[in-house]
C-alpha cells in the first residue's frame, strides 16, 4: 500500500503439487540438512506411493496432498525455485518497485512499470519450465491495479481497474470518501456460497441438539477472525444474516409444536453469534515498527 505498483501480475501454478520434481526436491533439502538418516527418511517417504481405492500407484514426482509434510516439503521447493530467484531478478532487471507476496504456492507480485512486468513473466516461465513447473495460462494474467489505473483506464475510455482475488479475498480499486485511493478487500463470493453451504448441511444435521451443543458461535467467530479485515465488514454481516437465516429455518423444522418467532431467534443470536466487526487492522499499522531514539545527553 505504501509502494508505487500500478500493475499486478494475478499468477497461477498449474497442478503444483503434481509437479515437484523429487530430484530437485532432494537436492534443495540437501542444501540445508546433513544428516543422511533425515534425507532417506524424505526419500522414503516421497517414493512410497499412493494408495486410492485399494490400489497402488508409483509416486515418481508429487508430494500427496493431505500428507503432513507436504506443504513443508512444497514451501522449500518455491523457496529456491520462486523465492531466491525472484530477489536477485529484482536487484538485478528491475527499473522500478516491485513488491511480492506468497502463501504456499499462491502468489501476487506487484510492478511500477508495464514493461517490468511484461519481462518478469517471460522470465518467470523460462524459471518454471526449468524446475517442471508451468504458469496456468487461463487463470495467469496481469491487470492494471493501483492509484492511478483508476483515470489512466478512464482516460483510455475502459471500464473500472479489473479484479484479483488472493487467499480467499478479492481485492479491488476504491475511494474513501474524502476521495483517496482505497485497497478494498471483501470475501470471494465463491468462498462465502461454499460456506454457506457447508453451514447449511451442518445445521440439518445438528438441529435436534441442544442449543448450546450445536456450537455456532465458534464457527462464526473462525469465519471472522480470518475475513475480519478492514473494508469487509460488509461481508461478514451478510455472512452473518445468512446463517441466522438458516438457523431459523432448521429450527423451525425440529418439530410441530416448538417453532421458535423472531423475537426468540433475535435473542438467541444475541447470546450465541458474535457481531461482525473488524478483525484485524491495516497491513502496514500491523508491520509499522518504530523505535525510540536515544535521549539526547546533557
Amino acid at each position: 500500500m505504501r509502494k508505487k505498483v500500478n500493475w499486478v501480475l494475478d499468477a497461477d501454478i498449474r497442478g503444483f503439487f503434481d509437479a515437484i520434481n523429487h530430484e530437485w526436491l532432494m537436492k534443495f533439502v540437501q542444501h540445508r540438512i546433513a544428516d543422511e538418516r533425515v534425507l532417506r527418511l524424505i526419500q522414503n517417504w516421497l517414493s512410497a506411493g499412493v494408495m486410492e481405492k485399494g490400489v497402488w500407484a508409483a509416486t515418481e514426482e508429487a508430494t500427496p496432498q493431505g500428507a503432513t509434510a507436504s506443504p513443508l516439503l512444497a514451501n522449500i521447493y518455491l523457496h529456491y525455485v520462486f523465492d531466491l530467484w525472484i530477489q536477485q531478478w529484482r536487484r538485478r532487471h528491475a527499473r522500478g518497485d516491485v513488491i511480492v507476496t506468497r502463501y504456499a504456492d499462491d502468489f501476487i507480485v506487484g510492478f511500477q512499470h508495464r514493461t517490468d512486468a511484461e519481462q518478469f513473466l517471460e522470465s518467470l516461465r523460462e524459471r518454471f519450465r526449468k524446475f517442471s513447473l508451468e504458469l496456468h495460462s487461463e487463470k495467469t494474467s496481469l491487470i492494471e491495479f493501483g492509484r492511478m489505473a483508476a483515470e489512466r483506464r478512464k482516460a483510455r475510455g475502459l471500464e473500472k481497474p479489473e479484479t484479483f482475488n488472493y487467499l480467499g479475498l478479492t481485492h479491488l480499486c476504491a475511494r474513501t470518501k474524502a476521495g483517496k485511493f482505497l485497497l478494498q478487500r471483501q470475501t470471494m463470493r465463491k468462498r462465502m456460497r461454499a460456506k454457506l453451504s457447508e453451514v447449511k448441511a451442518e445445521l440439518q444435521r445438528r438441529r435436534h441438539l441442544p442449543i448450546p451443543a450445536q456450537g455456532w458461535r465458534g464457527v462464526v467467530r473462525g469465519y471472522f477472525a480470518y475475513h475480519g479485515v478492514p473494508t469487509n465488514t460488509r461481508a461478514m454481516s451478510q455472512f452473518r444474516s445468512q446463517v441466522i437465516w438458516h438457523w431459523h429455518r432448521a429450527l423451525k423444522r425440529r418439530g410441530q409444536r416448538d417453532r421458535p418467532c423472531w423475537g426468540r431467534m433475535s435473542r438467541l443470536v444475541r447470546r450465541w453469534l458474535p457481531l461482525a466487526k473488524k478483525q484485524h487492522p491495516w497491513p502496514e499499522e500491523r508491520f509499522d515498527a518504530r523505535t525510540r531514539g536515544k535521549r539526547r545527553m546533557r
